[in-house]
């Protein structure tokens, strides 16, 4: 890539030159003067890295307190409602924490099988650098739907930057479209189960949600925070409706609406 911008920084200076008569001198203090300062540069640089530790720091003490007033808080969430009720929320909150654990290790295990099917299927084919992409591509599967998507369109965007041929880039396309069959249906029924049954539409809406919320954790957090709000309404008679908004459709029933 650094190759392909240099050659392409050439050709424009030499069009430049050719057309308008700008020298390579001309054209240097030009960008020398449209260039912020050095102390400029280093005030972002540094304001970037302290804002990415900062996150960083917060987010380790938000998981270390909850995870410590765990107890403390289930408590207080019990003491909300009489005892008639406390059984079945006990059960809410059981249900609802298995489903985050379970989601998160499913999710890890699914990207380490996706890691090892991307780099196999890009180093056969002859992808250059196929263990960063494969491990791109992978991590990407965080945010579904459009995660695998940009990862499979950076991988062919760079291929097209180092010259791949058609044959390569059709490879790359028939690798990400195979991995995907068994992503979809062998690794998610298998790994991740039927535990979180959102449908695609408000999966987008809980990942833009998440996002706009808490970045790049609450992309992370979206997807097992939308099933547990689902288990709470299916649970509470009056937000049953929005448990079956929110939930798949179920194929009996998606088949008698086509018939």
């Amino acid at each position: 890539m650094k190759q392909k911008v240099i050659e392409s920084a050439v050709k424009i200076q030499d069009y430049l030159f050719k057309h308008l008569g700008l020298s390579i001198e001309m054209q240097t203090q030009i960008l020398a003067k449209e260039q912020p300062s050095y102390s400029n540069i280093m005030q972002i640089f540094a304001g970037t890295i302290s804002g990415i530790i900062t996150n960083l720091i917060l987010i380790f003490m938000y998981v270390l307190f909850l995870l410590y007033y765990r107890l403390h808080i289930k408590k207080f969430i019990l003491q909300l409602f009489n005892l008639n009720q406390k059984t079945d929320v006990e059960k809410i909150i059981v249900n609802a924490a298995n489903v985050s654990q379970e989601y998160l290790v499913g999710l890890a295990k699914t990207i380490t099988c996706l890691w090892l099917m991307y780099g196999i299927g890009f180093s056969i084919i002859g992808v250059q650098n196929a263990i960063f992409f494969a491990l791109l591509c992978g991590v990407l599967e965080i945010v579904p739907f459009v995660g695998n998507i940009t990862g499979v369109i950076i991988t062919v965007f760079v291929a097209i930057l180092h010259g791949a041929s058609i044959s390569l880039l059709a490879s790359i396309g028939i690798t990400f479209g195979c991995i995907q069959l068994v992503h979809g249906w062998v690794l998610e029924p298998l790994i991740l189960g039927h535990q979180v049954k959102i449908n695609p539409l408000f999966t987008i809406i809980s990942l833009i949600v998440g996002e706009l919320l808490w970045g790049i954790p609450g992309i992370i957090l979206a997807i097992p925070l939308t099933a547990i709000f689902k288990i709470i309404c299916d649970h509470v008679q009056p937000l049953k409706p929005y448990g079956f908004l929110i939930g798949e459709i179920e194929k009996t029933k998606r088949k008698r609406a086509l018939t």
